[in-house]
């Protein structure tokens, strides 16, 4: 009889929730409102998540003529094991091992890395996009390649693709995303970054907060990529001194029989902050590198002199 009270309890106390003005009959006994426990449901509510440009947009797919960079000379996949390709494999090792933590010391930043020159006409551009291709042939590493010689971009005119929004526009407009000026590449694991509209004040978005935070975003997103900013000469413009700033590693082409010691000494002292100060000396003649109009020799001469550097064919790699 109890139980049938209780069960009865239960039940005007649940129509009394539910806003249900339930009368007794009449002559029925008032039965007073028993405590239920109600076990409380569990209610999902959905996880927003923050925006993902390059997850919720589709950044633009560009075609490289490989074949016609084959034959001007550069480093392309699948093409026949050339001696410019053995080079580069060999260039970018200690700078690999730098960005991932295994060379002598922890490199900070060590997935930032600047190509550069003293003065114009060097090979710095020759240098980077090749450098960005060889990275691309690795299996760990995705390479992302920035025009950052905003004031004479050439990456666009070497890889032949149409003018576009990239680094600059990025600094200007908040509205922009990355998956708006990144382009994809039919070359696996790499992208692109172009300048972007000229500015006027490039030098100064490029020492901005906002620069600072697009490096930050460029280098955190993914932990096996590797950013090349093509830059600006160091002796011609300040943009590249700005840019040195942000890197973990600078590698300085010298143009072997046209570089003056004095400009790679004085280029030299534009960059110390950065940790890492690697040079590369390029087109020094000798043995079959003739036939590619480039010949690139890499190894480590601390203290060595960039005249004893070119008669050695090796690129020198600055004490930090």
């Amino acid at each position: 009889m109890s139980s049938l009270i209780e069960k009865a309890a239960q039940r005007l106390e649940q129509l009394r929730q539910a806003g249900v003005e339930v009368a007794p009959a009449q002559g029925a006994p008032i039965v007073p409102p028993v405590a239920v426990a109600v076990a409380p449901v569990a209610v999902q509510t959905p996880v927003v998540k923050p925006a993902d440009a390059e997850a919720e947009r589709t950044s633009r797919l560009v075609r490289l003529d490989v074949e016609s960079l084959a034959i001007n000379g550069y480093v392309t996949p699948n093409a026949p094991r050339a001696a410019i390709a053995d080079q580069f494999r060999v260039i970018k090792r200690p700078l690999l091992a730098n960005a991932t933590g295994k060379g002598a010391a922890p490199v900070p930043n060590g997935n930032l890395i600047m190509v550069t020159s003293a003065m114009p006409g060097e090979g710095k551009s020759f240098t980077a996009v090749n450098l960005a291709m060889s990275i691309a042939m690795e299996l760990d590493y995705r390479v992302l390649l920035v025009d950052a010689d905003v004031s004479r971009p050439s990456l666009r005119k070497t890889l032949n693709l149409e003018a576009g929004p990239g680094l600059m526009d990025l600094l200007i407009d908040s509205n922009l995303k990355m998956a708006d000026v990144l382009l994809r590449t039919n070359v696996d694991k790499l992208s692109l970054l172009l300048s972007g509209t000229p500015h006027p004040r490039a030098t100064e978005l490029l020492a901005s907060d906002a620069m600072t935070a697009l490096i930050e975003e460029l280098g955190q997103r993914y932990p096996d990529r590797i950013i090349i900013f093509d830059s600006p000469p160091l002796l011609l413009t300040t943009e590249a001194r700005v840019l040195a700033s942000h890197m973990g590693q600078i590698l300085m082409v010298v143009h072997a029989e046209k570089t003056l010691r004095s400009q790679v000494l004085h280029a030299l002292t534009t960059i110390d902050a950065c940790p890492v100060k690697l040079l590369m000396l390029n087109q020094a003649r000798g043995g079959d590198q003739d036939a590619y109009g480039y010949g690139y020799g890499y190894g480590f001469g601390y203290g060595q002199s960039v005249s004893q550097a070119a008669e050695s064919n090796t690129a020198v790699s600055a004490a930090p």
